[in-house]
């Protein structure tokens, strides 16, 4: 499962966003994190909805993601030993930006200043890094003087690349680095190599500005970076959405002129941000959504079910979501000719319905 940590200052709103996010249900305290909290939250797919209608099924299945809560300022945990440890288990983080205007509630020095709060956060996740960067490189090139070894020495030429692009406050997310030089340094699941989605929480006045979140940051001076993304909330309107029933909370957004809910656009934005698509398994038993990251192969995501299946794979057949509803059935798309069988290396595309045929 996916596990997304939601970072932040204090007082940015991300605990809002979490019980957004998990509608205040279902919210565990994870073991041995101090008051951190864990939602599990359903993946909303139409696609899905639409496929259930057509199978009716006994049993149907979502994507899950999991989001964890990091409690106090982001910045404390990336200082200590045991909460900064916390943060590296996760794929992914989400970091809420305090963009609102509020009295009530106590700024950052006195000021809202998203990009300002946006370095302070990235700098101390660099400097996290570069302590673990100094560390292991000084032990490395003890290591290589006694006795010539060529993966340590792999590893001293990625990480002294790592320690060039820290040292000028460079997050390692941009630094591009290959595939290769990635499994070298995997390990070390340093932070600032994590994919990070930035949401600005904005205040009421701004919500309809939720659906252009890019313009947004943009206007805020913070630019587009790799392996970055953006989304925006309105804490104070999505708090009473989450109370509200699908129609009124329709009615609801459509008052604000928002087009979709908060989870929406955060799960899109992550998928997005993660490089992640949605294949689906259907029948009568059961329609499933399956979470795997785009460019992976029918042998591939057939592992992702089953590792019997991806051993004993034979071909994958395969049907666009948007054929499969206009036919109405497997054997109206099979007469004509929209139903097909792919090989084990054939990529599986975003919204695709596949049979795996395997062997036993």
């Amino acid at each position: 499962m996916l596990r997304i940590g939601i970072v932040g200052l204090p007082q940015t709103g991300k605990t809002t966003l979490f019980q957004i996010l998990t509608r205040a249900h279902g919210s565990t305290a994870a073991s041995g994190r101090q008051e951190a909290h864990v939602g599990v939250v359903r993946v909303p797919d139409v696609r899905l909805d639409r496929l259930i209608e057509l199978f009716k099924p006994l049993k149907n299945v979502y994507a899950t993601i999991e989001y964890m809560d990091m409690p106090g300022s982001v910045i404390e945990l990336a200082r200590t030993g045991v909460q900064s440890q916390s943060l590296r288990e996760l794929d992914a983080l989400v970091h809420v930006v305090r963009a609102f205007e509020d009295e009530a509630v106590p700024m950052e020095a006195d000021t809202v200043d998203p990009k300002r709060d946006i370095e302070n956060v990235e700098l101390e996740l660099i400097l996290s890094d570069l302590a673990v960067v100094e560390k292991r490189v000084e032990r490395l090139e003890k290591d290589i003087k006694k006795q010539k070894n060529p993966a340590l020495e792999k590893e001293l030429q990625v990480l002294k690349v790592c320690k060039v692009a820290l040292d000028k406050q460079t997050p390692l997310r941009e630094l591009g680095l290959g595939a290769e030089d990635s499994k070298v340094i995997r390990g070390f699941t340093f932070l600032s190599l994590k994919p990070m989605l930035y949401v600005l929480n904005l205040g009421e006045g701004d919500a309809a500005r939720a659906n252009v979140a890019d313009q947004f940051a943009a206007e805020a001076g913070l630019k587009q970076r790799l392996h970055t993304g953006v989304s925006a909330i309105c804490g104070k309107v999505e708090a009473e959405l989450a109370q509200m029933s699908d129609a009124d909370a329709a009615e609801f957004l459509g008052s604000y002129g928002l087009k979709e809910s908060a989870i929406s656009r955060l799960i899109n934005a992550s998928y997005q941000l993660l490089g992640l698509i949605s294949f689906f398994t259907v029948g009568e038993d059961e329609c499933r959504a399956w979470t795997i990251r785009a460019g992976m192969t029918a042998m591939e995501a057939a592992g992702e079910i089953h590792s019997d299946i991806q051993r004993g794979f034979i071909r994958a057949e395969v049907t666009k979501y948007e054929d499969l509803m206009a036919a109405g059935s497997f054997a109206e798309a099979r007469t004509r000719a929209q139903l097909r069988l792919e090989g084990k290396e054939y990529i599986v595309q975003d919204g695709e319905i596949v049979h795996f045929r395997h062997a036993s």
